[in-house]
């Protein structure tokens, strides 16, 4: 049983000048009280992902933690993992999981085919009409060194843009599809199952510019990895201007970089942030190779902007409509 951790308030510090906090004493695996959850929801709502040492989070406590953020998505992949028997709510991301569950890396076919040095940075499932909002990472199983992960600021990254370029991107709409930074070659067998299997199913229009639904801020919500064109304009003027917002959000000054280690947490709004994981372990074999990560994330409302403009599904349905789950590892790669 969970020991009972009545605490007040939290001892934070800041990682980075924009984005980013290490929160320190505190046991997530505790019976947490409604008053240090409440501080820990504005303590990630001013500082957008937090961090965490040294917890001792299993199954049944990392999704009671995410309960504590909202109703939580289920995954499809969990009835294929014995270990997940009884908590649908968690995703295991994990290059040797893949290999087990359909012979092949996936993340790896991902990242070989990416069409620009941009493409890792993504937000979670934006190609679905609501995309998760809070998500909860924590690492079972790391190399001793490098894949580490980066996030970026995306209210920063909007405040960044001169006036005039805000006022028009605040009345911009964006396609997002899983395949929008991705050249995969049907010829290849392992690419084309995975084209097969993976993100056709879902394709949303969300605006350029999101308000946040419980902080009203503005942010950019569109990313490299699942944004294919704007709306309304030719295919070089959009080109152009998502190649410029995606230099924007991806400039170092908005971002913060975490190195995992076993028991390490990271919490996240998946609304107002954008991440990328560091490629630099991809070549390494053996036991300083395995990586095991864990998520859960609590379903998102459907974005709005700032003229009122709400999300709409082109294809496939809304994450957990009954018969519409998110593929297995849609939404879940490049951590």
């Amino acid at each position: 049983m969970a020991s009972s951790q009545m605490v007040t308030s939290i001892k934070v510090k800041r990682a980075a000048g924009f984005i980013g906090a290490y929160v320190e004493n505190l046991d997530l695996a505790a019976d947490l009280d409604e008053a240090i959850v409440a501080e820990l929801r504005r303590v990630l709502l001013t500082h957008k992902v937090l961090f965490f040492r040294d917890q001792h989070l299993n199954h049944a406590s990392h999704v009671a933690v995410g309960r504590r953020f909202g109703t939580l998505h289920t995954s499809p992949r969990t009835q294929n993992l014995p270990d997940l028997e009884g908590f649908p709510e968690i995703l295991t991301i994990s290059p040797q999981v893949d290999e087990k569950l359909v012979g092949a890396n996936r993340e790896a076919i991902f990242r070989k085919n990416w069409n620009t040095a941009l493409s890792g940075w993504h937000i979670d499932a934006s190609q679905v009409v609501n995309p998760p909002a809070i998500a909860i990472l924590r690492a079972e199983r790391v190399p001793p060194f490098g894949g580490d992960t980066h996030w970026t600021n995306l209210v920063a990254a909007y405040e960044g843009l001169s006036p005039a370029v805000r006022k028009m991107c605040d009345g911009l709409q964006a396609e997002h599809t899983f395949w929008a930074a991705h050249n995969l070659d049907s010829s290849v067998p392992a690419e084309r199952q995975a084209m097969e299997e993976i993100g056709s199913q879902r394709v949303a229009v969300h605006p350029v510019v999101r308000v946040h639904p419980e902080t009203g801020e503005r942010a950019l919500f569109v990313n490299p990895s699942r944004t294919a064109r704007i709306l309304g304009m030719s295919p070089v003027e959009s080109r152009h201007l998502l190649n410029m917002l995606f230099e924007e959000l991806t400039r170092p000054q908005y971002t913060t970089r975490f190195s995992w280690a076993p028991g390490s947490v990271a919490i996240w709004d998946n609304r107002f942030t954008a991440h990328l994981a560091a490629t630099d372990i991809d070549h390494l074999q053996g036991e300083d190779a395995v990586r095991i990560m864990h998520r859960t994330s609590t379903r998102g409302e459907v974005p709005v902007g700032p003229d009122g403009f709400e999300s709409y599904a082109t294809a496939g349905q809304p994450l957990d409509e009954p018969g519409a789950q998110i593929p297995a590892t849609a939404g879940a790669s490049q951590r």
